[in-house]
């Protein structure tokens, strides 16, 4: 009987962590007493809050972090929504504070190229790297093993002879 409770007990634990697990959701980062009363600006709020970066966690929006700095960018981009900023307004604000890193699409700029072109230059030196070796474990495999080896010499041939001699006398 007691083997039962315990067994109802860790069923209902797993399946209230499985409900809780499936039903969290990162965009929760957005606090009731920061969202506008607005629906209007409240929803043009997510949508930038989706394009700005948490310059704290990196890859992910102000939205999906629950980081005091994504907190502050969240409330201050709801602050110049309702200022009357133009969403371009407002992106540019958060840009001239924290530049284009606060983007997750950073724009094509001589400054951030790298940005773009970093990743594809990793991958191309990391397939010619590859392929060189590719290469040269291939050549490897169909080179004669007399080209690597020195010949023996009638002292080593000697030798030789000599060890296997008395090994088949054992």
């Amino acid at each position: 009987m007691n083997c039962r409770r315990i067994k109802r007990a860790a069923e209902a634990l797993l399946v209230s962590s499985l409900v809780l697990t499936a039903t969290w959701s990162p965009s929760r980062a957005v606090l009731p007493d920061e969202m506008l009363r607005d629906e209007g600006l409240e929803a043009r709020a997510r949508a930038l809050g989706q394009e700005l970066r948490c310059v704290v966690c990196q890859n992910q929006s102000i939205d999906d972090s629950n980081a005091p700095l994504a907190h502050d960018l969240r409330v201050l981009l709801r602050d110049r929504l309702q200022a009357g900023d133009s969403d371009r307004q407002a992106v540019d604000f958060l840009v001239a504070r924290y530049g284009n890193f606060v983007l997750l699409k950073p724009p094509l700029q001589w400054n951030t190229i790298a940005l773009w072109i970093g990743p594809l230059l990793a991958l191309l030196t990391a397939a010619v790297g590859f392929g060189r070796y590719v290469r040269r474990a291939a050549a490897n495999a169909t080179a004669p093993e007399a080209e690597h080896v020195a010949p023996l010499s009638a002292d080593e041939l000697e030798a030789i002879e000599a060890i296997l001699d008395r090994r088949s006398l054992s």
